[in-house]
């Protein structure tokens, strides 16, 4: 690599890489676990370097610099749109192409070895700005060709509408910062999930899917859940109802695929390893001085750690006695707040836009499209997804109560009805 491009991709092993100014908070986050002799799957940043090298080059830095400033949503579409047509189309500035050329053939030099490609933006996974959910991971890239198709992409989602809507809603300005791109070795993961610290108690909580972690951080099934003492012992474990997995294919890309019906309430990891992947969050929290939210995989070679961002968690509320004589149903919970308020039944995504201020949203699938209405809501009830779904994210994030994994409640709970969301508990009461 010359030294044109030395700060344009940096090794995931170089000095450099925990410099979150340079490479983002999630690569430089997984820079210091690796650093600290973590299982973190080799990689190398593009860095934010190569993000304004490249905006400059797509002639586009102007309307990146304007968006901010612009009141008028119709033209900050406008912008915006102009912004992320010059990231996927515009030539690439030869240093950046030289840069990205060198880290994917050091990346995928072993015959048939797959990438993900993974957003690392500036602001990403500190403290209040925690974006889940709000930029893409691509899986299973195989060529240099669609490793640049990517690259490109994540560059671009940075002025996609979720993004900029969650930029204005935390005061970032999205002109005045920049995304950094992880290339990494995918890992085959026989199963993959995430898990909480937990320092109210000292214990960790996990949840676990098969295959590729992504169909749970979508809320598109409920994963196994455990959790464990602070001594490390195991507490309980619910089983999840995990009838897709998502696969990558040899030839390239990831897909979802049935899982055997014998398979879709077994559990994906046995108590051992429950024990095992405890202790290693442990670890990461101890590491990074506070609570933690962890991505992790397991391959033959066992686990991995994809992600570590901090987690906000609040104490449990004492219910008032009243809503223990009510109808209840049980979930997993995200981790923050009670609240009440009446029942909005969302069956269809082009529904959301009945979601009024104060109400409880009651849907099926925990996804990204939700995010528009977080701002609205007093709590969110969903039959799928699970504590560590990138919705459990957000609403810790604002605080929102959420429970998710409630089988049947779009169907138990009327619209309309006054709702109780316990988000520590996992607990959902209605008054009819």
């Amino acid at each position: 690599m010359s030294r044109a491009s030395e700060r344009l991709a940096v090794p995931l092993d170089a000095p450099d890489a925990v410099d979150a100014e340079l490479v983002g908070g999630k690569a430089a986050t997984l820079a210091r676990l690796r650093r600290a002799g973590l299982p973190v799957p080799d990689g190398i940043c593009l860095t934010a370097d190569a993000y304004r090298l490249q905006r400059d080059a797509a002639g586009v830095s102007g309307p990146a610099e304007r968006v901010g400033a612009v009141d008028d949503p119709y033209e900050t579409r406008r912008l915006a749109l102009e912004v992320r047509l010059g990231f996927l189309q515009g030539p690439l500035a030869a240093p950046v192409a030289e840069a990205l050329d060198a880290a994917h053939a050091r990346m995928a030099e072993a015959p048939g070895q797959l990438l993900a490609v993974r957003s690392s933006a500036l602001r990403e996974d500190a403290p209040g700005t925690s974006f889940a959910g709000q930029f893409d991971t691509f899986l299973g890239i195989a060529t240099r060709v669609d490793t640049v198709t990517a690259v490109r992409a994540c560059w671009a989602c940075l002025w996609s509408t979720r993004a900029l809507r969650y930029m204005r809603a935390h005061d970032v300005d999205p002109g005045h910062t920049a995304m950094a791109v992880i290339l990494q070795r995918i890992v085959a993961a026989r199963a993959a999930g995430g898990a909480l610290s937990r320092p109210e108690d000292g214990g960790v909580v996990v949840t676990g899917t098969w295959g590729l972690g992504s169909a749970l951080a979508q809320g598109e099934v409920v994963p196994d859940r455990w959790t464990l003492a602070r001594d490390g012992s195991l507490e309980s474990a619910t089983p999840g109802r995990k009838d897709r997995r998502v696969v990558a294919l040899p030839a390239g890309g990831a897909r979802p695929e049935a899982v055997a019906p014998e398979l879709i309430h077994a559990p994906c990891l046995a108590p051992a390893e429950v024990v095992e992947l405890g202790r290693l969050v442990s670890r990461i929290e101890a590491l990074v001085g506070w609570p933690v939210e962890v991505e992790w995989a397991k391959d033959e070679g066992g686990f991995h750690v994809l992600q570590a961002r901090p987690l906000h968690v609040e104490p449990q509320h004492a219910p008032d006695e009243v809503w223990l004589r009510h109808p209840g149903l049980t979930g997993q919970p995200a981790g923050v707040g009670w609240a009440t308020g009446p029942a909005c039944v969302v069956l269809h995504e082009h529904d959301l836009e009945h979601v009024k201020l104060g109400d409880v949203l009651v849907t099926q699938v925990a996804g990204p499209a939700l995010t528009a209405v977080l701002p609205r809501v007093a709590g969110v009830v969903a039959e799928l997804g699970g504590s560590t779904s990138h919705l459990a994210a957000l609403a810790r994030e604002r605080g929102i109560p959420a429970v998710l994994g409630v089988s049947d409640a779009t169907r138990r709970i009327p619209e309309g009805a006054v709702v109780a969301v316990d988000g520590v508990t996992g607990a959902v009461r209605w008054i009819h």
